[in-house]
């Protein structure tokens, strides 16, 4: 592996389109990673856990945490030499590798940033602006699906709704049988945002991959359709996108995108990035700024991103190190993401045969995580119940999964209310999946429900 301090001077210049440099994601291998040294890159996960819940925090091999260890150590060594000569150049090669897998247009439009979170709020932020400053009528509207992640729901609420908008949320089935039922929902909700005609949908704020439930999300399609009624802005919340499912920004069409790369790709937390589509002279990402303001104020998001102050950005530098290491793979990114794929399902469809349920979508309508229906003889009736069961779960079983809590339909009886989100990485074993099925099992034959579990 390449010494991290091979820093991207040595693959473009400081202010060099990425265009003209050889594309780094491109690399033939003559042999591919073995199932031994998989194991070995993640030796440092407790072995005493079935482990199959990378959704939620991802996962990091060893060699590219050895890799950010050796950023720490070159910046606590010589902090100004670091910061004059590695950093900057270090942080364009990450956004150059990033531009090429996302086929962004520029290296321009990509921005690194902490998390999917920090994305939300730098969008929203100039959402308020536009309320703010007078360029929106109080009352317009911003669009989100009902099953968006809690901390954007917050940020909405922060943002948006302070400033005086509206937001209006996209009801959606659970489970679901089909993408047309979320494109119906999403047109219905885009109708009672225009009202008439009487207000202005501002922003549309879209999964990619909902989180809890876990359904892949026919974004193409629901851009399009934004598009064709006049929504000024569209925002791609993937927080599971990159390595979890296909992510072509300029074939999505998206005004702005963001996806975390510590879930799915194999980056250490946290870091993600945040594609801002240029148009005109100055693109989108000329109004946008982070919301932690430092010196590079007013350079543009990229740059302003890349200087927050005195802090560890080595998780940041670290992109061609994980690129390396998914090319240890036959296929790189994209086969990882396939084989995941294939995997998950098979262990989901595993588990509901055993357990006489059902998932929660169909198999197309998820990328490496899939939602299993629980027993209904468990009795999950709140969120409270769910999150006994996982705590359960892990303490006496040593498996860790999130369980969702589904309320029943009226008229439901003895429906299924809890879902599991079982994922898929590399690391993960057959025999993860069966200690988990044993596990319910168990459970089952004890005559277990919610109700016996303490709070």
């Amino acid at each position: 592996m390449a010494s991290p301090s091979s820093s991207s001077s040595k693959h473009c210049k400081k202010n060099d389109s990425f265009n003209g440099c050889s594309n780094p994601t491109k690399k033939p291998r003559l042999s591919f990673i073995s199932d031994s040294e998989i194991q070995s890159e993640f030796s440092h996960h407790d072995q005493t856990i079935s482990r199959i819940n990378n959704g939620s925090f991802g996962s990091c091999p060893q060699s590219v945490i050895s890799s950010q260890q050796s950023f720490q150590l070159q910046f606590l060594r010589q902090p100004d030499h670091f910061y004059f000569n590695t950093l900057k150049s270090s942080i364009l090669h990450s956004r150059s590798i990033i531009k090429s897998l996302v086929n962004a247009r520029s290296v321009d439009e990509i921005s690194l940033v902490d998390n999917a979170t920090t994305a939300v709020s730098i969008v929203l932020q100039n959402c308020a602006w536009g309320f703010t400053e007078g360029r929106f009528n109080k009352g317009d509207v911003a669009v989100m699906l009902h099953y968006a992640y809690g901390a954007v729901k917050k940020s909405v609420q922060a943002y948006v709704t302070r400033a005086g908008g509206e937001v209006i949320e996209v009801q959606l089935p659970f489970p679901v049988t089909s993408k047309e039922e979320i494109v119906s929902e999403f047109r219905k909700a885009l109708e009672r945002g225009k009202e008439n005609g009487k207000k202005k949908v501002r922003l549309a704020v879209i999964d990619h991959v909902t989180s809890m439930p876990s359904v892949v999300i026919p974004v193409k399609e629901l851009v399009k359709i934004c598009r064709e009624e006049g929504v000024d802005q569209v925002f791609v919340d993937a927080a599971h996108g990159i390595g979890c499912v296909d992510v072509d920004v300029r074939d999505i069409g998206a005004d702005f995108y963001t996806s975390n790369l510590h879930k799915w790709f194999f980056c250490p937390p946290s870091i993600a990035f945040l594609y801002c589509r240029q148009r005109g002279e100055e693109g989108n990402g000329g109004d946008l700024h982070h919301p932690v303001v430092s010196h590079e104020y007013g350079h543009g998001l990229a740059v302003e991103s890349a200087w927050i102050g005195t802090r560890d950005y080595s998780a940041q530098l670290v992109v061609p190190a994980v690129l390396e290491f998914i090319n240890r793979f036959e296929g790189g990114i994209d086969g990882i993401k396939e084989r995941n794929h294939e995997k998950v399902v098979e262990m989901g469809e595993m588990l509901v045969k055993a357990w006489g349920t059902n998932l929660g979508s169909p198999p197309e309508m998820c990328g490496s995580m899939i939602m299993v229906g629980l027993p209904a003889c468990f009795g999950i009736s709140s969120e409270s119940d769910s999150l006994k069961l996982r705590t359960h779960l892990r303490d006496h079983f040593q498996v860790e999964v999130p369980i969702y809590f589904r309320a029943p339909l009226d008229g439901e009886v003895d429906s299924v209310t809890g879902y599991a989100r079982i994922s898929h990485q590399v690391y993960n074993k057959v025999e993860d999946y069966y200690r988990f099925r044993d596990a319910v099992n168990q459970l089952i034959s004890d005559g277990f429900t919610c109700a016996s579990l303490s709070d």
